[in-house]
């Protein structure tokens, strides 16, 4: 007797397979596809906060599987049109990472982007980008900062959030031991 496939369930388990199943091998972590910034680990999050390729390559691992253009070793035999959207989208969940990373901290209270999915940001990265220019992470008010923070214009607080990263990826290195 042929078994029934629910082709929703099967479809959305390909799917979270296709998109997750990287970063599950690489991280020993478990995702879905209603998985926040919010719920990656401490550890997972500064690694993919971190400058260099290693990060580089986990985003494009969940970017590619998102969008379906291949594994992240496919790449470069993208076009270019596609090459730079995996680019422009790695890019943008990178701040979005780097924001959290300091929301953890309590640098930062809140950032535009950060009730969403990861999957949603990759999907809609173009115009959450677009709908998130000028509304600059909040510096939290208990940070020794705030004073010099709350006085600038919405792109100078970017900016000013920016030029944090580095003692932000030092403090949060330091809280993991």
């Amino acid at each position: 007797m042929a078994k029934i496939v629910d082709l929703k369930t099967y479809r959305a388990r390909i799917f979270r397979d296709r998109v997750f199943g990287p970063w599950r091998r690489r991280f020993n972590e478990t995702y879905d596809v209603t998985s926040q910034l919010a719920d990656l680990s401490d550890k997972t999050l500064l690694f993919l906060a971190r400058p260099g390729d290693a990060g580089t390559l986990a985003f494009y691992e969940i970017i590619m599987g998102t969008l379906d253009l291949g594994t992240a070793a496919d790449f470069y035999a993208l076009d270019k049109q596609d090459q730079l959207k995996v680019v422009d989208t790695h890019l943008f969940l990178v701040d979005q990472t780097r924001f959290d990373l300091m929301r953890r901290l309590g640098w930062v209270m809140r950032f535009p982007c950060q009730v969403y999915t990861l999957v949603k940001l990759i999907q809609d990265a173009e115009r959450l980008k677009t709908e998130s220019r000028g509304k600059p992470p909040e510096l939290s008010p208990s940070h020794a900062a705030y004073a010099t923070f709350r006085d600038l214009t919405a792109l100078d607080k970017e900016s000013f959030i920016r030029r944090l990263l580095s003692e932000a990826l030092e403090s949060f290195k330091n809280r993991l031991g």
